[in-house]
């Protein structure tokens, strides 16, 4: 029988499109650099592609970050409507800042493909979804949300790479830095077992040299000490906007390449485009692509395709009609699209001279006090088990507990300090690279654990499990006085283990893994769909981690 060799080849272009087999090369990175499979050298030529979420003005948000977002690579109509901007401005990379993974996102990402345009996916989502500056924890309700991202994104072929964190480090709170890195550790062993060649950054705030260089190389050195890059990121992203107005490499540039002169991993300008003085030019871009840069960096994102508010002024290329179906675009986006016209990168150093060294992590000192200690890999099999055996749980009274749990970790907090007990069983301090043996358990299972040793130390009197009505006894629970403390050692028996995290083989609390075919846009208020993060979709809260320093109480606060 004479095979059908047409019917054939649109059987494999079917397959193909089914399995997300996009016809962009692949990107990898030797050493310092990235490069095609041709050999050729690649320099992220971008753009900031997400509307900005509703700001909740806030004492106790400084950092102006939105409480919503909208996922654009699940808006198919929106996504026609763009690309055909976005291939005018000659970008073939763009920055997105939260997706919900429950989303269906193919149309999208395969006519991003087509269109020989590359994705950068940030894995924090807004409030309750990322690594926390105030106290951090690295916990397994976030890390589930990042690996549940990961899961709905592996079938693209044009995910350049994830950024675990964006702006996280700061000069006041650098001792997070290490959860950031165990993050970044994690999610990297994760993609390697799932042979994906996506990248892990991190895209970093500017500032001081003092903390801001010494963060760099914390990130991409070995803790190891083997020359090992299992617990470096293989992007750095950098959030520069010193570059304003018709200026130049040397009044602009270059002192910043400088101090990154021999760094060894790809560095890059995850957002430039200063707005303090209008208008922007965009003439940064031919420095940038230039060869005074291009030993150092390899391209950067402007920021930004969509309007956006800031402290330090307004941004965006582009306005969209009311009814979301016109773009009118502005100078902004005629300026950019000239200057990326006209980049012409050189093309080396060659892919078989690019090789890569990974130092030994950088001494702390008064600006940058991280432990080279990281978090443990946060255990969801383990904090399972303690979930179902800790004598007192917390049952909330109500379904949205996003004002009470922190407030209820609190007060057990303090409870425990009255009887000489502590909360440091799950808590994290990242400059003495002190972690407790619960610390990455999801934060109800937290409070669960500080309400049961509570609930125990009074002989398990049944109002001492009440808070508020938020806790229930388990009548399953082993009688014992210390029961928490003998399922926390039980459950928990490598308290301090690293290990290749598995997939999340169920939702969190409710929710689809599975893609639901909304192609609408998603407006999100922090919990990404597929993941909730502690255990309630409604909930909108992140426990802060204790310090462990044996102090009698501790304060908490919500994210």
């Amino acid at each position: 029988m004479v095979p059908n060799f047409a019917a054939a080849t649109a059987l494999v272009a079917a397959a193909s499109s089914l399995l997300g087999v996009g016809a962009l090369p692949k990107v990898s990175r030797s050493g310092r650099y990235l490069y095609t499979d041709d050999g050729n050298r690649f320099y992220i030529r971008g753009i900031g592609y997400q509307e900005q979420g509703q700001v909740i003005v806030d004492p106790n948000n400084p950092f102006g970050e939105p409480s919503t977002y909208i996922d654009p690579l699940a808006d198919d109509s929106a996504c026609a409507r763009d690309i055909p901007f976005l291939k005018q401005l000659n970008v073939n990379t763009i920055r997105v800042y939260s997706v919900d993974s429950s989303k269906n996102h193919d149309s999208c990402m395969k006519a991003l493909d087509d269109a020989g345009i590359y994705t950068l996916i940030d894995l924090s989502l807004p409030l309750n979804g990322s690594i926390d500056r105030v106290a951090p924890s690295w916990s397994t309700n976030i890390l589930n949300q990042y690996l549940t991202t990961i899961d709905a994104f592996s079938k693209y072929s044009n995910v350049l790479g994830y950024n675990v964190a964006n702006e996280a480090v700061n000069s006041t709170v650098t001792q997070i830095s290490p959860y950031v890195k165990a993050a970044a550790r994690d999610v990297k062993a994760y993609l390697k077992s799932k042979s994906s060649s996506a990248l892990v950054g991190y895209a970093a705030i500017d500032g001081s040299p003092d903390f801001r260089n010494a963060l760099a190389n914390f990130l991409s050195c070995d803790s190891s000490g083997q020359n090992s890059d299992a617990t470096s990121i293989d992007l750095y992203g950098l959030n520069n906007y010193e570059w304003c107005g018709d200026s130049t490499f040397a009044n602009s540039y270059q002192g910043t390449t400088s101090d990154y002169q021999n760094y060894n991993v790809v560095a890059y300008f995850s957002e430039f485009g200063c707005v303090t003085q209008p208008p922007r030019l965009w003439t940064e871009v031919a420095a940038l692509f230039s060869s005074q840069m291009s030993n150092v960096w390899s391209g950067g994102i402007a920021f930004s395709y969509f309007p956006a508010q800031s402290a330090g002024g307004s941004f965006g290329m582009v306005n969209i009609s009311s009814d979301g179906k016109t773009v009118t675009t502005g100078d902004d986006f005629s300026r950019l699209k000239d200057q990326y016209g006209k980049v012409s990168p050189p093309n080396s150093p060659s892919k078989s001279s690019a090789t890569a060294t990974y130092p030994a992590c950088p001494s702390t000192n008064s600006a940058f006090v991280a432990s080279t200690n990281l978090p443990p890999t946060p255990d969801q099999n383990a904090c399972g088990c303690l979930a179902n055996s800790l004598s007192c749980q917390f049952k909330p009274a109500s379904a949205n507990y996003s004002g009470v749990l922190g407030t209820l970790v609190d007060t057990a907090c303090g409870l425990l300090g009255q009887k000489s007990l502590n909360c440091d069983d799950i808590g994290g301090n990242g400059q003495t690279g002190t972690y407790g043996r619960l610390s990455g358990c999801d934060p109800t299972i937290k409070l669960s654990y500080v309400m049961s040793e509570f609930y125990e130390a009074n002989n398990r009197d049944a109002q001492a499990c009440s808070f508020g009505g938020n806790g229930t006894v388990n009548p399953l629970a082993p009688s014992s006085a210390s029961a928490a403390n003998s399922a926390a050692t039980s459950c928990v028996s490598n308290p301090s283990g690293t290990f290749t995290p598995s997939s999340p083989s169920s939702p969190v609390g409710g929710g689809s893994s599975s893609n639901n075919g909304n192609n609408g846009g998603s407006s999100s208020s922090g919990g990404n769909g597929a993941v909730a993060l502690v255990g309630d979709k409604s909930a909108l809260v992140g426990v802060a981690a204790v310090v462990l320093t044996g102090v009698m109480s501790a304060v908490w606060t919500l994210f």
